[in-house]
């Protein structure tokens, strides 16, 4: 009798969202849930409510946890914030609630497990810049809630899963650029091998920050108003406030000046760099690179920048929100 074939799944489990990649024949398909989630008064009839409509929840302690998707909606019903299992890239240690809202969000993505189990690779950030370490206790959490789910999994630094999404007709030779909620993170890999890779406590979230109290705003709404009509080139942003719009753009363009600096310095301090012949790719991803202008605005940042070796374009990822979950994919495939 022949065994059944573990399903492959690669897993972004980032700071705002945790997309699920499957690929069936030659087509990948994303699914995602908001990482977050809201408490609400436990109420049986609430609970029988949700219960019947499928709602995504759990009760703990007297409350009722409404997470994913579902938690931004009665977020804005309430007029409440949403709270978040995850900080710049990593587990919040000051969310009691952290790992057991990450573990309904994967399991509810995942489905159930057929008797072949499941083969997953999941994202990590890499070191932070200045570092050797990765978040040891992070990457170990998350290792044995996906096991203790049913789950083989290994992880995956989220810039080199950007390379494998994206460069596989440079033979995954290039940088990748992921800008997600909590962290920035960097990858320059040669033939598939990570050379140098590092993280930057600056995207998304530190957009969101700085602009709302420079524009003294809530930072959850900045960045629904930032989602729905900030862009870089000054295309449909009539309708954001001066002030925001302003804010927006200095913050945004801190990070861009950061990330190069960054790119620089790291590359620049690396002694075992491979002897490049032709000049490399860069890819885009990650949710913070979406609004209009700003693989633009990147690139000229760039070309102006001392930058240690020849870059051949600047490119945005075919779908810059999947493309670490895709890259886990194929990670996880090649195994």
């Amino acid at each position: 009798m022949s065994q059944e074939k573990a399903c492959v799944i690669g897993l972004d489990i980032g700071t705002s969202r945790i997309v699920l990649a499957r690929k069936d024949a030659e087509e990948y398909s994303f699914s995602s849930e908001l990482n977050a989630f809201i408490t609400l008064p436990f109420s049986k009839l609430t609970h029988a409510v949700f219960q019947k409509e499928n709602m995504p929840h759990s009760v703990a302690d007297g409350r009722i946890l409404v997470y994913g998707d579902a938690s931004e909606q009665f977020a804005d019903l309430l007029h409440g914030e949403t709270r978040r299992p995850m900080v710049e890239g990593t587990l919040n240690p000051a969310e009691p609630e952290a790992i057991a809202v990450v573990r309904a969000l994967v399991e509810r993505l995942v489905g159930p497990i057929a008797k072949g189990g499941i083969r997953a690779c999941y994202s990590v950030p890499a070191p932070a810049l200045d570092s050797e370490e990765g978040p040891k206790f992070h990457q170990a959490a998350l290792q044995q809630m996906l096991a203790e789910c049913g789950i083989t999994a290994r992880s995956i630094e989220e810039g080199l899963a950007v390379v494998y999404a994206e460069l596989a007709d440079s033979n995954y030779t290039g940088i990748g650029v992921s800008c997600g909620a909590g962290l920035s993170n960097v990858c320059l890999a040669y033939l598939s091998v990570p050379v140098v890779s590092f993280s930057l406590p600056k995207a998304g979230d530190h957009v969101d920050a700085g602009a709302a109290a420079a524009a003294s705003e809530v930072a959850t709404r900045v960045r629904v108003l930032k989602e729905r009509y900030f862009s870089l080139n000054g295309h449909r942003d009539e309708a954001l406030p001066a002030k925001l719009r302003q804010a927006l753009r200095v913050y945004y363009d801190d990070l861009i000046q950061s990330l190069i600096e960054a790119m620089q310095k790291a590359f620049a301090e690396q002694r075992s760099l491979p002897r490049l012949n032709r000049p490399l790719p860069l890819v885009l991803a990650g949710g913070s690179v979406l609004p209009a202008g700003f693989r633009e605005r990147f690139e000229q940042a760039l070309r102006r920048s001392d930058f240690p070796f020849a870059v051949s374009e600047v490119r945005l990822a075919s779908d810059p929100l999947h493309a670490t979950a895709k890259g886990a994919l194929v990670a996880a495939l090649a195994e």
